[in-house]
Formats: structure tokens, C-alpha cells, sequence
């Protein structure tokens, strides 16, 4: 039996959380006989998912307190504090659990540096497995720690070939430790079930055709971009609405933004919701405005969900899921007037682009739990 141990201290229920999850599942479902798998929790962020982890035959493993409902868990300063903190009490547990229960792989998909020191200074013939998700920001600390402790990692995957190919230019690994995995995202049973129970789920505060986003309501989602050039639009178009899905530290920002450019009858922040793909069916197409994604799990989603994808070039991912332009429209979400231009240019050719929704839900196809597996499996375990 082959013993793998993941590493995933996640703050939030993000992509690097489902990333997480659903690579453990792919791994329970479709191995089960020769591969047994662990979740590390660290200090009780995974407690909420035990019983589905156990029931899917994965292993959790407690090393420590369960303080995790005490952290801080969102704004930068916070989160920073929060991994610390995590960082230095996981410390010593970690090494005495690779110690005594010597797994084969230990694949750590946050919080690299902390493995990365561990395996660099002690012996052990667990296999390292590192996940790189988003260009990370090298200082010269950093980088002179990665190559020191390169060799001790057996390899590193990406969710795509763009970030892989960015990452070896900087001569820190060796070509043959990179490896492109894509993220488990679809997840075949969790769809069915959900798109199930999403139907006739659907509460449209509009008459209107609409457009949807969503995502946590922070920064890096560039949801005061989307609402600015939405008003643009909205104002030679009023066939139209936006709705916005979504919890997170932004919310007051946002509403007082689309206050003061009076869309309050136009654009809607409609909070969380579990029937998220019914809308996704619905739409007229799914936005994304993110600064940085990688790849940007909830396009990959919409596109399997059949809706048309209009998506900003951000770095490490969504132009590489939409085959450069081929496959959805790409805006610059750096420039005025470009969102603008791409909903008018959508809306003057809907039914030429809607056409290409088959090359979107055959590109999403790719992020299934099963080749996730298959990929693992045969990259890793040869």
C-alpha cells in the first residue's frame, strides 16, 4: 500500500481548498485498493470535512490544537499572521509525524517553505511533492532558499503550462522535477447532485437577461473594475443586468460604488448561494475580472455548466483555458473601456460566440477528478 500525506493548511474554502480535496477524493475513489491517502489537519481546518473525507476512505490526521476558529482569516496583515502562526506550531509535529509514520509522498499544496526546510535538513525517504499555484513573489531570500533546497524535492506541479513555463526560466528546478497537473476541479458526483438541486432554484431580482460573476468580494477579484464598466455598458444597453455572487471584506465598497453610479437596479450582489450552476445555465455569459487567477477554477466551472465565458488576461491561466481568445473573449482588466468593449462586441455577435460554448465545455472536460488521478498516478507512482 502506497501511503501519501497531503499538507493544506487552508484559511479559506478557495481554490487551493478544493484543489486540495477533491485531488484527495480523486485519489480515495480510484485507488483505493493500493493507495491509502491522509489529510494533515493541521490545527482543525479540515475538521468540517471529516466525516466526507472518511466516508470516501481518506484519513485525517490531527497533529495539534484545534485553534483554527480563532484565527484571522481574511484582509492581508491577518491572513500573514494566521500562516505564521501555523507555520511555527506545525513545525515540530510535522517532523515527528514524518518520523513515525514514514509515508511515501507528502504532497504540500501551501505553506512550502515549512516542508521545504523540514526535508532540507533531516533525512527521510518520503518523496516531496511541492504545488505552485500563482506566480510566487521571489525576494532574494526566497529564491536562494529554493535552489538550496531543490534537490530534495522529487517534483513540482502546476495547474498550468503557462506558470510552469514562467517558473523554469528562473533556473531553480530542474525540466524533468516540473510536471503540469491540472486541478481537480470538476467534480462528476458533486455536479449531478448540485445541478439537481439548483433546479427551479433560481431567484432573478430582475425580469432581464443577466451576466453573473462571482468569487470572495476582495481585491484580487477586481469586482469595482466590473461594476465601472458595467455602467458604461448599462448605459448604451438596457437589455441587460449584472448579478454578483459572493461573500467577503469589499461587500460595504462595493454597494456604496454601485450607489453612487446609480445601478441599484442594474447590478446586484446577491451574497452566497449552493445553486450557483442553475445561474451559471441561466446567464448570458460568466465574467471574470480577476487581477491574477491560476487558473481560475469557477471559469472552469461555468464553462462545464454551459455558459459562455468572457474573462480578463490575467497572469497563469484563464487566456490558456480559453485558447487565447479562441475559445471565450479575453478583456485587459488594466485598461478603461476594455470590459466595455468586449460585452458590446458579445452582445453585437451573441450567437457566433455562444456557438463556441462546445470547445468550452470540452476544455473543462480536462479538469475532471479522474484524469487529475490518471496524471498523478502515472507521473508519480511509475
Amino acid at each position: 500500500m502506497i501511503n501519501i500525506f497531503y499538507w493544506s493548511p487552508c484559511l479559506e474554502k478557495v481554490g487551493t481548498y478544493k484543489s486540495t480535496i477533491n485531488s484527495v477524493l480523486s485519489m480515495g475513489k480510484y485507488s483505493k485498493k493500493i493507495i491509502s491517502v491522509s489529510v494533515i489537519n493541521t490545527c482543525g481546518e479540515w475538521e468540517d470535512e471529516r466525516k466526507l473525507l472518511e466516508k470516501n476512505n481518506v484519513n485525517l490526521i490531527d497533529i495539534g490544537f484545534k485553534f483554527f476558529n480563532y484565527l484571522p482569516k481574511s484582509g492581508y496583515l491577518g491572513s500573514r499572521l494566521s500562516y505564521i502562526c501555523i507555520a511555527i506550531i506545525s513545525f515540530f509535529p510535522l517532523i515527528k509525524l514524518l518520523i513515525k509514520k514514514k509515508p511515501d509522498f507528502f504532497v504540500s499544496h501551501l505553506l512550502t517553505s515549512v516542508p521545504f526546510i523540514i526535508f532540507n535538513f533531516l533525512r527521510f525517504k518520503t518523496k516531496l511533492i511541492l504545488r505552485i499555484s500563482g506566480f510566487p513573489k521571489l525576494t532574494i531570500l526566497r529564491k536562494i532558499l529554493w535552489k538550496f533546497c531543490s534537490k530534495k524535492v522529487f517534483k513540482v506541479t502546476f495547474p498550468s503550462i503557462e506558470l510552469l513555463n514562467q517558473l523554469s526560466k528562473l533556473d531553480i528546478f530542474l525540466k524533468e522535477q516540473l510536471v503540469f497537473l491540472p486541478d481537480p476541479i470538476i467534480n462528476l458526483k458533486e455536479y449531478l447532485i448540485k445541478k439537481k438541486s439548483s433546479k427551479n432554484n433560481l431567484k432573478n431580482p430582475t425580469n432581464k437577461n443577466f451576466f453573473i460573476s462571482a468569487g470572495r468580494l476582495t481585491r484580487q477579484k477586481n469586482f469595482s473594475y466590473l461594476i465601472t464598466e458595467f455602467k458604461k455598458f448599462s448605459d448604451v444597453n438596457t437589455k441587460f443586468d449584472l448579478l454578483i455572487f459572493g461573500r467577503g471584506e469589499e461587500k460595504e465598497k462595493l454597494e456604496d460604488l454601485i450607489q453612487n453610479l446609480n445601478l441599484s437596479e442594474r447590478v446586484y450582489l446577491m451574497g452566497y448561494t449552493e445553486y450557483i450552476y442553475e445561474y451559471m445555465r441561466k446567464s448570458e455569459a460568466f465574467i471574470l475580472s480577476s487581477l491574477w487567477e491560476d487558473p481560475g477554477h469557477v471559469i472552469i466551472e461555468a464553462a462545464f455548466n454551459n455558459s459562455f465565458v468572457i474573462s480578463s488576461n490575467c497572469k497563469n491561466g484563464p487566456s490558456e483555458f480559453l485558447q487565447y481568445g479562441k475559445a471565450g473573449i479575453l478583456f485587459e482588466n488594466d485598461k478603461n473601456d476594455s470590459l466595455f468593449e468586449a460585452l458590446e462586441i458579445f452582445t453585437s455577435k451573441k450567437f457566433e460566440f455562444k456557438s463556441k460554448k462546445f470547445l468550452l465545455k470540452k476544455n473543462s472536460s480536462k479538469y475532471s477528478l479522474l484524469r487529475h488521478h490518471n496524471i498523478f498516478r502515472d507521473v508519480f507512482l511509475n
